[in-house]
């Protein structure tokens, strides 16, 4: 049994790591804490108070009492938000806090890009422009070069996390670049596990999304190795070659 702890902020689309849980067919468990989201907004100062120490230390128990081996902090903008040394800082305090090897989803996006091998990305993100920069910054201090970034221009996780099928697909499609090697979704608000199969098939390339990254991560962290291909090219096993892309469908 491998046990990753998750902190969540609010509620708006941790139902996507039950999934990743399941189609890991394993016996891997992904237990979740909901921080405190604050102010629902996808603002500098709303993002760097959802991301505080104190907010991030309060489910940190309850998690180690879950049996956690690792510990990520599940949110993308809470963490580049700060800047490169910022969001590393925040994962010091963070696993000094929990007696843990710890991470967050920013980090997670960087060691999943390195573990692809590749080093040009599209970003196809839900947040305004001025977030979306920081996290293409994030990218660039880490050495991945950012193609192109596209900025849907939403506000709030809970708008994001009512996102369904076509409105993923749709930011996928015109958040890629064909300069692009992969394409980088980055809201943990956002669902994605279920489509992973299929938004690899409709671009062509690696799909990295937010909660995808995330439970392979923590995965990491804790030393453990998992394959699933409807799960993309990152959990492919690599003696394995990528099955044919899946067609879109109607």
């Amino acid at each position: 049994m491998t046990t990753v702890g998750l902190l969540y902020p609010g509620h708006s689309a941790e139902d996507d790591y039950p999934r990743i849980a399941v189609l890991l067919d394993s016996d891997i468990r992904l237990p979740l804490f909901h921080t405190d989201i604050g102010e629902d907004a996808h603002r500098e100062d709303a993002l760097v108070a959802m991301g505080s120490a104190e907010r991030l230390a309060a489910g940190v128990e309850e998690l180690r009492l879950a049996g956690a081996e690792s510990l990520v902090w599940a949110c993308t903008s809470g963490s580049f938000i700060r800047g490169w040394d910022g969001a590393q800082e925040q994962i010091r305090q963070l696993a000094k806090t929990a007696g843990l090897p710890a991470s967050s989803t920013s980090f997670a996006f960087v060691h999943a890009v390195q573990e692809l091998g590749v080093t040009r990305v599209a970003v196809a993100a839900t947040y305004p422009e001025d977030v979306t920069a920081a996290f293409t910054d994030f990218l660039g201090a880490a050495g991945v070069e950012v193609t192109s970034a596209t900025a849907s221009g939403i506000v709030t996780a809970a708008e994001v996390g009512g996102w369904e099928r076509e409105e993923v697909l749709e930011l996928a499609r015109a958040g890629n670049d064909p300069r692009a090697e992969a394409v980088l979704m980055p809201d943990t608000a956002l669902h994605t596990a279920a489509y992973l199969a299929e938004l690899e098939g409709v671009l062509g390339k690696p799909v990295l999304t937010a909660n995808q990254v995330t439970v392979w991560e923590g995965l990491r962290l804790a030393d453990r190795k998992a394959w699933a291909e409807a799960l993309g090219t990152l959990f492919v096993r690599p003696d394995r070659e990528r099955s044919e892309w899946q067609p879109e469908r109607a």
